[in-house]
């Protein structure tokens, strides 16, 4: 019998233009062993629905080729099932396969979806909606809604979003956080929550998180001077934002985030801007429920 493999390709993401030939895949994957299919989207959540008609179809490997929404929409597709998930980086900040060592480089990528080499990760679940990489409230929410606008979705392009948000950056909600049976008022200016240990361009909140440890790892930052906003903002591009002592670290299984006057929280999930449809936030890890091709 022969493998079916289906590549999910986003062409607009990253630089945009993004290709895949037949014949390059035949190369790595012969015909006489292999049942190639190419789909490519062409509008907003059109990769879960290719990735669900390509379980249909029998697809044993699912290769999602784009950034980390891309890769949201076709894993969410495959948490709890034996197909096996591909990535092709082709984001941006491509945050999930740098987590796993996934390269760039395609005939790298593809050579490590050839070898089959699974690994079965842990999954990050926010109002029941799946993330694999990374979810928040508050400032990084409104730097990916600033970012969105932007037709350019490159590096500078992202630390210019983090330079507008953090000027005109304000946050008068307070929240009530519950975690471990705690329970706390709290006005953020941050909450991160992070299944992966990268959240793009080689950044991270979260340097320790692993995704397979079976939790979620938190960073709580309270409302801050404007003094400690730019030294929070200088000490993460360094990765050394733990020097600041309001900076906190927690890693938990479950988080509920609740505003206290029923606002709609902002949010994100894996670099997509996200609206709960609901005034409360509910957080939770399922363990290993998802097979990725690694190196």
């Amino acid at each position: 019998m022969k493998t079916k493999i289906h590549f999910i390709v986003n062409p607009i993401a990253g630089k945009g233009n993004n290709e895949l030939s037949e014949a390059l895949l035949k190369t790595y994957f012969p015909e006489t062993e292999y049942s190639i299919s190419i789909k490519k989207t062409a509008f907003v959540l059109h990769a879960t629905a290719l990735t669900k008609a390509s379980i249909e179809e029998g697809a044993e490997v699912i290769v999602a080729c784009g950034g980390d929404g891309t890769i949201n929409e076709v894993a969410s597709c495959l948490v709890n099932t034996s197909v096996v998930l591909g990535i092709l980086p082709m984001g941006s900040g491509n945050g999930l396969a740098s987590n796993l060592k996934i390269p760039k480089n395609l005939k790298k990528a593809l050579s490590i979806i050839r070898n089959q080499k699974v690994i079965a990760i842990d999954s990050g679940i926010m109002n029941g909606e799946p993330f694999f990489s990374n979810a928040g409230v508050g400032f990084d929410a409104h730097v990916i809604a600033d970012f969105e606008e932007k037709t350019t979705r490159q590096f500078f392009s992202y630390l210019k979003s983090i330079l507008r948000t953090l000027n005109k950056y304000q946050y008068k909600n307070v929240v009530k956080l519950k975690y471990n049976g705690t329970t706390e008022l709290i006005s953020p200016f941050l909450l991160f929550i992070s299944n992966s240990n990268e959240m793009g361009y080689k950044m991270s909140l979260t340097p320790r998180a692993s995704l397979q440890d079976g939790l979620l790892d938190v960073v709580i930052v309270p409302k801050l001077s404007r003094m400690k906003l730019f030294l929070f903002t200088v000490f993460f591009l360094f990765k050394k934002h733990h020097w600041l002592k309001e900076v906190r670290f927690q890693q938990l299984t479950a988080l509920e985030i609740k505003s206290l006057d029923n606002t709609i929280l902002k949010a994100q999930k894996d670099g997509e801007f996200f609206v709960p449809k609901e005034s409360i936030i509910k957080l939770a890890i399922r363990p290993k429920n998802l097979n990725v091709c690694v190196l």
